[in-house]
């Protein structure tokens, strides 16, 4: 079974500037494309990636399904649109209407940067997850964890929106606090139209000095409260780089399920990530070879 990279990013600053990429992010502050990458990645023996939009502009998702277009490994994009538009319905339809907007796995929005802790249940957020629903798409949760009450709330009041946690919910692994994190992460697991990414851990712990024995038990509470069926690896490059080389951030994360059984680390590792972005067979692929796995994990929709 390919293995599949659940979280990449990539940008072109004679495109479009980053304008996080300041402070403690200016190592980031440079343009970053897939070519970067494959060579490590081919090292780590990953496959396939998933893109990631990293900015809430409307012109990225088709440049992102483009580049999907002209490279066999990407396996699917998440892309943006401004979910509290009255026109959230037609714009998704644009979107897969686009060349390559078969593409079009998921959408996300950057959450963690609103005021409002409870921005995810506003009726106009909530009218435009309903569209996401009805498209077919997943919807990435880039939270924090006083924001996990909130995406409790949103995923029970739509079953049939598949969602998926990016980054853990962001614990604070550098200060080796838990709660309440676990609890609100423990709640949301509870509701089966929810998975969750492997992802970002390197950059929640100290830069500088972590370890996988400091990942653990975040990566075991995340592991005990989804089922690794509903567990699914990213790397957050070129992000994790700010902590650590992409093979390390791969290596961790064998280590940190290396207790399972071969079938478990197999659905981290791919199936998992089938069946929450329901990726399509692609015609013509060559490197992959990725179908719809729903039926093999039941618990996401």
């Amino acid at each position: 079974m390919p293995r599949i990279d659940g979280h990449v990013h990539v940008w072109d600053l004679d495109v479009r500037d980053q304008p996080w990429t300041t402070g403690r992010f200016a190592p980031l502050h440079r343009s970053f494309a897939l070519a970067d990458a494959v060579a490590e990645r081919e090292r780590a023996g990953i496959d396939g990636v998933v893109l990631v939009q990293t900015l809430a502009v409307a012109e990225e998702t088709p440049e992102l399904l483009r580049l999907a277009g002209a490279d066999a490994a990407v396996a699917g994009v998440v892309g943006w649109v401004d979910l509290t538009s009255a026109g959230v319905a037609e714009h998704l339809h644009r979107l897969q209407a686009e060349p390559y907007g078969d593409r079009l796995v998921g959408i996300r929005h950057l959450v963690q940067g609103e005021a409002d802790p409870r921005w995810l249940c506003r009726p106009d957020v909530r009218r435009g997850l309903s569209a996401v629903a009805d498209a077919g798409l997943t919807y990435d949760l880039l939270i924090l964890p006083h924001q996990l009450p909130a995406a409790h709330e949103t995923a029970a009041a739509l079953p049939d929106l598949r969602f998926v946690v990016d980054h853990l919910a962001k614990p604070a692994i550098a200060t080796g606090q838990l709660e309440p994190w676990s609890t609100g992460l423990r709640a949301l697991a509870s509701l089966p139209n929810v998975a969750c990414k492997l992802s970002g851990m390197v950059t929640e712990a100290d830069w500088t000095s972590w370890t996988v024995e400091q990942l653990r038990p975040y990566a075991e509470s995340v592991l005990d409260a989804f089922g690794p069926e509903r567990v699914l690896f990213g790397s957050d490059w070129p992000v994790c780089t700010l902590a650590a080389g992409y093979d390390e951030v791969v290596g961790a994360a064998e280590q940190l399920v290396a207790a399972l059984s071969p079938a478990e680390r197999e659905a981290v590792f791919g199936g998992s990530v089938r069946a929450v972005y329901r990726l399509p067979r692609r015609p013509g692929a060559t490197s992959l070879d990725i179908r719809s796995s729903t039926d093999q994990h039941p618990r996401i929709l």
